[in-house]
């Protein structure tokens, strides 16, 4: 559940939502006075505009955050998701290291859901940092019962439309250790998935499908090594993170499949004009599979505007760019558009098609003194238009 399939997108799509949607606890208070209870304001000190900042600073404990559902292949939905975020802080012998990023919050939570396709949900998750060992670390597990559809290509019929339920439980563990006084992180990871299968509203026949999809366990190991340079983990407006990736499911592993998952991707963002108004972002995406894989753990293009789980293949492949204009203090406008294609073979790459996407969005600065912006997007790809509410950026992975 490593490759970004359509299960692993949906989950990601689940958990990043309230991770975007955060708190933060209060510092300490001078404990030889009674600390007066602080009145929590929604509005902005420096322009008294709408702004959660002192909210999420004030605030104890979880903080139920409430997320519109619009991904397309889940359907329209909600999800209730309570969260607490720990800000993190250089300790004192990094002050001198000029060029590291800042560390990420501490962030707590869980979600549960339910959409128009009787999809529903469960998880909880941390993602944390040991600072004296310079470990970053992310645990999730979940119970997902989801209802989606995927595509097969026949010989006369074409390709042609199915739906599947699909009940699984993921656990997803990951640790990266710093390399040094550096930006750069190199970990382990493990993916263990229980999955059953049944098709639904269905005309192929079972025999295009191995009796081990429907009902399998997957044990998966993984390598990484991450460069993260960006000035915000939310909303970046400048710097790079690069992503490469191996995962290997193996029955040495206890897994029912054989298989292994390499990916790499890469963000970049670029601040422009004097002001800084104009923030150009630039990412490209590549994964491969190799050998025996579910059809529903296969890599698919994600893009907004197509579904995901629409465009899948053993090879896949996008280039993206978002363009966004801080046209007022709080306000902006974004502006997309991005290209992929997945095949299963590089003999196929020429007969493949590109499947595009574009679209504009708008944001609010919801939380100036953690440069967190909110909005919505409307996009348009080969087959349909797809409408998107934003927490942070589109690309947080």
């Amino acid at each position: 559940m490593y490759s970004r399939s359509p299960v692993v997108k949906i989950k990601w799509i689940l958990l990043l939502g309230f991770i975007a949607g955060i708190s933060l606890e209060a510092t300490a208070q001078d404990t030889l006075v009674k600390p007066q209870k602080r009145k929590i304001s929604l509005h902005d000190s420096l322009d008294h505009a709408i702004d959660f900042s002192d909210f999420m600073i004030d605030a104890h404990g979880f903080i139920p955050i409430p997320i519109l559902i619009t991904e397309p292949a889940l359907g329209i939905g909600g999800a209730i998701a309570p969260v607490m975020l720990h800000k993190r802080h250089q300790p004192a012998n990094f002050t001198k290291h000029k060029n590291m990023a800042a560390i990420p919050p501490d962030v707590t939570g869980g979600f549960g859901f339910y959409t128009a396709t009787k999809s529903w949900g469960v998880g909880a998750g941390r993602s944390g940092t040991i600072i004296p060992w310079g470990l970053r670390y992310k645990v999730f597990a979940a119970y997902l019962d989801m209802n989606l559809d995927f595509y097969k290509t026949l010989p006369i019929k074409g390709e042609t439309e199915f739906g599947v339920n699909l009940k699984t439980i993921p656990v997803f563990l990951q640790a990266e250790k710093q390399l040094g006084f550096s930006n750069w992180h190199a970990g382990l990871r493990y993916i263990f998935t229980k999955t059953t299968a049944k098709l639904e509203k269905s005309i192929l026949p079972d025999s295009l499908f191995k009796p081990k999809e429907m009902d399998n366990l997957s044990s998966i190991v993984g390598v990484l090594v991450e460069y993260d340079k960006r000035d915000n983990s939310f909303t970046p407006s400048k710097g790079t993170k690069l992503h490469v990736g191996g995962n290997f499911s193996n029955h040495i592993f206890g897994s029912d499949f054989d298989y292994t998952n390499v990916e790499a991707y890469a963000y970049h963002y670029i601040p422009i004009g004097h002001k800084k108004k104009w923030v150009c972002g630039l990412r490209v995406d590549m994964q491969e599979v190799f050998g025996d894989i579910p059809f529903y753990f296969k890599p698919s293009i994600d893009l907004r505007g197509i579904p995901k789980g629409r465009y899948q293949g053993d090879v896949n492949m996008l280039v993206e760019t978002e363009q966004r204009w801080n046209i007022v203090r709080r306000w902006s406008a974004v502006f997309f558009t991005g290209v992929g294609k997945a095949f299963d073979d590089y003999s196929d790459f020429g007969s493949a098609s590109w499947d595009y996407s574009y679209g504009t969005g708008v944001r609010y600065l919801l939380a100036r003194k953690f440069g967190l912006y909110m909005g919505a997007d409307v996009a348009r790809g080969p087959e349909q238009w797809g409408f998107y509410i934003q927490f942070g950026s589109a690309w947080l992975k």
